[in-house]
């Protein structure tokens, strides 16, 4: 599966178009995290836990929309696109799309 931001892919053509994929998922932080994240606000530096969390959760919303771009029959993904939003106190989600096509 290719994907890439851009809408369209070097070298290749787009032959069909299938629509729109998206994949998404929502994480909540957890006291253990939270209390670390104080520790370092307080002393600075990257707070490695809500970073691998974030990672995970990227990983996991591509996964799924890749899942959706292959049951349609696509072989690769154009435009894609992140975006997150704010849930509720202590929750954010993570939401992946972009459009499913048929590359030759």
């Amino acid at each position: 599966m290719i994907i890439v931001s851009t809408f369209e892919i070097c070298g290749k053509k787009v032959v069909k178009t299938l629509g729109m994929v998206k994949g998404n998922t929502i994480r909540a932080r957890n006291i253990g995290r939270d209390i670390l994240a104080v520790l370092k606000n307080i002393i600075g530096g990257e707070i490695e836990d809500y970073t691998k969390m974030m990672a995970e959760a990227r990983e996991q919303s591509m996964d799924r929309m890749i899942e959706e771009a292959e049951a349609l029959g696509a072989n690769a993904i154009i435009g894609v696109r992140f975006a997150t939003s704010y849930m509720m106190s202590n929750a954010s989600e993570i939401l992946v799309y972009g459009t499913a096509v048929v590359v030759e």
